[in-house]
């Protein structure tokens, strides 16, 4: 059988999803807690590749066992297993070709930009001093959703097959004391989201106009763009998947 793990983690102290082979990834904290609680090495497949530092509240990943469990319990025992910065929400069948990353038909990140200096959140989002043009930065991310080439946003010498992605949706609110910018596409290139928040940054703050957006875009090129802001403001949000691959 086939079973998807559903899942959140702080990436604060991890080298990303994947494994390395001399770092501490979170896939493999979830196959040693897997592989010691069933009893047999356990290989598991993630929905995406998220980089160092970066969080997911929700993340999928699946791995296959041929014998039988109840899921709660396991549920329980991997929570008590796993470290705290790890969480398992729910464990369920699917069918046996279901692939958390390549049956996913789209995926949300969420960035967090802190407006004034907040003790309580600076581990968890970026702190831009200067006052951002917020509507600035509205418009300019919108004028994403006319494109699909967005080479200019992919971490250079990336091993890709096509630079093309359908972004869906862009939102960019004010929450409180923070800005939080939303996209949910159908894939994403490596340092994607953290290399266009940068960009807008740099509208925000004036050191870009609006329409250099379409320039950039058109370049194709990485050092056309806006700086990568830092990991620890970036979440995975939501994954979607059609609900025939479930069992």
């Amino acid at each position: 059988m086939r079973y998807f793990l559903e899942l959140s983690y702080n990436g604060k102290a991890y080298h990303g999803w994947q494994n390395q082979p001399n770092a501490i990834s979170v896939q493999e904290v979830i196959e040693t807690a897997l592989s010691v609680i069933l009893k047999q090495k356990i290989a598991i497949m993630g929905a995406g590749r998220t980089d160092t530092g970066v969080h997911a509240k929700q993340m999928f990943a699946h791995f296959d066992f041929e014998d039988t469990f109840n899921s709660e319990e396991l549920q329980y025992k991997l929570n008590s297993y796993l470290p705290k910065d790890v969480a398992i929400h729910r464990i369920f069948k699917v069918k046996a070709d279901a692939h958390t990353r390549f049956h996913a038909t789209s995926r949300t990140y969420l960035y967090r930009i802190a407006l004034q200096k907040n003790v309580f959140n600076f581990e968890e989002a970026y702190w831009v001093k200067p006052k951002l043009n917020v509507e600035h930065m509205k418009t300019a991310a919108n004028l994403l959703l006319a494109y699909k080439d967005f080479q200019c946003f992919s971490k250079s010498n990336t091993d890709v097959k096509t630079y093309n992605c359908d972004i869906m949706a862009v939102h960019l609110e004010v929450v409180d004391t923070e800005l939080h910018f939303t996209i949910t596409a159908d894939r994403f290139l490596r340092n994607m989201v953290r290399a266009i928040v940068g960009t807008l940054i740099n509208v925000g703050l004036n050191k870009l106009d609006v329409e250099d957006i379409h320039r950039i875009i058109s370049s194709k090129s990485r050092s056309e763009a806006g700086y990568s802001v830092p990991a620890k403001g970036l979440y995975l949000t939501h994954i979607t998947y059609p609900e025939s691959i479930i069992l």
